[in-house]
């Protein structure tokens, strides 16, 4: 799956990038002034996730973006953007097939458990007995495989706060739409935006670099895990101006002085994005494609989606 800033997406096989030479091949066409953000592999069992500059994202299956056969069109919409506004990283999911209510149910016994084991209940009886019941829904067969599929987005703004947020928050829709709050950015009369969100495990460690050389290392499980559109907690204390330009996940390490696996980085360099106005996350109707390039097999010449401008 191919990302572009604008919100397109592409979907190929890869036998459509086999015996590439050492001079390359071309692997997409893009608009001017358009940039490739993240290509990823996936299946047709995963949903996409797309996050963008000003604090918006949307998840969408995989399967909503048909199979192109050719590798020199531009694609289809995956989210509608504000104007200024841009992708800055895309992160495959699991798909998993749970319905909204007990999709909430889940989420509320699981908050419920983390407030039992650090919330201070003096004088709130009522408040304890009331968590204590949701939390032991945790061990009902459909909560206990579902807390087995759980992934973790990781979302950090560029100065500094950032936080973990469950992918059940995240809700599957059609692609192309305005997409939903992945963090909120509101600083008053300061700026901010999103410098990086990819996946995360318990067991990975950070590392972030800001615009003045600043560099800290931290582990992920002591970065807490809050709903998805807050704000988060302080994870690099910037100074006034500096701002964070990367985030390297660090997979498998073993110890302080070893190198783990650079599985993201995010680096932001682009200008100040205006933040995207609330909406829901519907798909649009698109009109046909231009030309009959990228087309996917068994498709009819021109049919169906709006390329990516």
């Amino acid at each position: 799956m191919f990302a572009t800033e604008s919100g397109g997406v592409r979907r190929n096989s890869l036998k459509d990038f086999v015996n590439v030479k050492a001079n390359g091949k071309i692997a997409m066409k893009l608009a001017d002034g358009d940039k490739l953000v993240r290509v990823r592999t996936c299946t047709e069992d995963d949903d996409i996730l797309l996050s963008a500059h000003g604090g918006k994202c949307i998840r969408f299956p995989v399967t909503g973006v048909r199979v192109f056969v050719g590798r020199d069109s531009k694609g289809v919409r995956g989210i509608k953007l504000a104007k200024g506004d841009e992708v800055i990283a895309m992160s495959v999911l699991r798909h998993v097939k749970v319905g909204v209510e007990e999709r909430d149910e889940y989420l509320a016994a699981v908050n419920a458990a983390r407030r039992l084991k650090g919330g201070d209940y003096t004088k709130r009886a009522e408040d304890k007995a009331r968590d204590e019941e949701l939390a032991a829904k945790l061990n009902e067969e459909k909560f206990v495989r579902m807390a087995e599929e759980e992934e973790y987005l990781l979302t950090i703004a560029a100065d500094g706060l950032g936080k973990r947020s469950s992918a059940y928050e995240y809700r599957i829709a059609g692609r192309g739409g305005q997409g939903i709050a992945n963090i909120d950015l509101a600083r008053g009369k300061k700026k901010t935006h999103v410098a990086a969100a990819f996946t995360v495990l318990d067991s990975d460690q950070i590392v972030m670099v800001s615009d003045s050389g600043q560099i800290i290392r931290c582990s992920i499980d002591k970065i807490s895990i809050v709903g998805r559109s807050s704000r988060g907690v302080s994870i690099f204390n910037t100074a006034d101006g500096e701002q964070v330009v990367s985030v390297s996940r660090l997979r498998d390490v073993n110890g302080d002085d070893e190198e783990g696996d650079e599985a993201e980085e995010v680096e932001n360099g682009g200008p100040e994005a205006e933040a995207a106005p609330q909406g829901n996350e519907e798909g649009e109707e698109e009109p046909p494609e231009v030309d009959g390039a990228g087309e996917a097999e068994g498709d009819k010449a021109g049919g169906g989606e709006e390329e990516t401008p």
